[in-house]
């Protein structure tokens, strides 16, 4: 591992564990990173793409601007002020975002409370107790989104409620009856992945009498008695445009609501289908007034803990350096 921005190689390998502990569909994980003495380079894995589930590789660009929001704290609580190029085109071919030094900057208390929530963040898809989300809490969400020049809207009507209900639950039928969509499904979970999500962290399994339509991650069965919350806080998160910038925009967005549902004590798990069908999700746009672009549902409450989901190697996520460029 080599130096970068004058950190020791054990620092780069911490801020890069850092990075690699964001959230991704099925925990496909989808980046890789080039490091050089004066900047970090994040590309994407397309060999952990999902060509059914996410053909346009909109959400593998969600998930490594995820990735950027963690590798931006794992600096910035070294003392760093990162300065990020999205999408740079020739000066680094292939990278959807070179970060670079942008100079010292003392740690402060936000930063602190949120490096502390990455390795404590996980995609809770347990039943969460049956306890309201406090206002002062989904303010806090709303503005953690704004921060990253997205949107967190709160859904709180009951017929939009109802609405997004329909949505999820024809995303979840169509994406049932699709061979290679429930093919990448399985090859992700179940008992033999390395690096998926495995039983303990896959909440339990769906039944008929569930309000929320809900992926079967092969989980266990559920005890007698033991169903999901009645009354979930749902959210979409969106972006104000369409497009891969946008895209990495609201990853980063993703991330920053999620540590700080964190630090609140909240978790969250993803009702994403109808985000992932094409003709649901113009629906959705329509019906949030056609100015926003929704790009994933989260359910949030407070949850009981759950395992993490196993992480690649550090080692495994570097690309080698350019020498036209080191």
């Amino acid at each position: 591992m080599d130096e970068v921005f004058g950190l020791t190689p054990d620092e780069v390998e911490g801020v890069l564990r850092t990075a690699a502990a964001a959230p991704s569909v099925h925990n496909t994980q989808p980046w890789r990173f080039r490091l050089h003495h004066d900047r970090i380079e994040l590309h994407p894995d397309l060999e952990r793409a999902l060509p059914a589930t996410d053909p346009d590789q909109r959400e593998l660009r969600l998930a490594c601007g995820a990735a950027l929001f963690n590798l931006r704290l794992g600096l910035r609580a070294r003392g760093i002020r990162p300065l990020v190029t999205l999408l740079p085109g020739a000066d680094a071919p292939g990278a959807l975002a070179v970060v670079r030094w942008g100079g010292h900057r003392d740690v402060d208390d936000e930063t602190r409370a949120l490096i502390r929530a990455v390795p404590r963040r996980r995609s809770n898809r347990k039943p969460f107790h049956h306890a309201p989300v406090p206002v002062a809490h989904r303010h806090a969400l709303v503005r953690a989104a704004e921060r990253e020049r997205s949107w967190l809207h709160v859904v709180t009507d009951r017929a939009e409620r109802a609405h997004l209900q329909g949505l999820v639950a024809e995303a979840h039928r169509l994406q049932a009856r699709d061979p290679a969509i429930r093919a990448e499904l399985t090859a992700r979970t179940g008992p033999r992945t390395t690096d998926g999500i495995p039983p303990a962290s896959a909440g339990i399994r769906p039944e008929p009498q569930d309000e929320w339509a809900l992926r079967d991650f092969h989980a266990t069965p559920r005890t007698p008695g033991k169903d999901y919350e009645p009354d979930p806080l749902l959210t979409v998160l969106c972006s104000f445009h369409d497009g891969p910038l946008h895209d990495l925009h609201a990853g980063q967005a993703l991330q920053r609501v999620l540590l700080t549902a964190t630090t609140l004590g909240l978790s969250a798990s993803f009702l994403s289908q109808p985000t992932e069908v094409p003709h649901l999700r113009h629906r959705l746009r329509r019906a949030l007034g056609g100015h926003l672009t929704p790009q994933t549902v989260l359910r949030i409450g407070y949850g009981t803990h759950v395992p993490a989901t196993p992480r690649r190697d550090v080692t495994d996520l570097l690309l080698e350096p350019c020498s036209s460029r080191s």
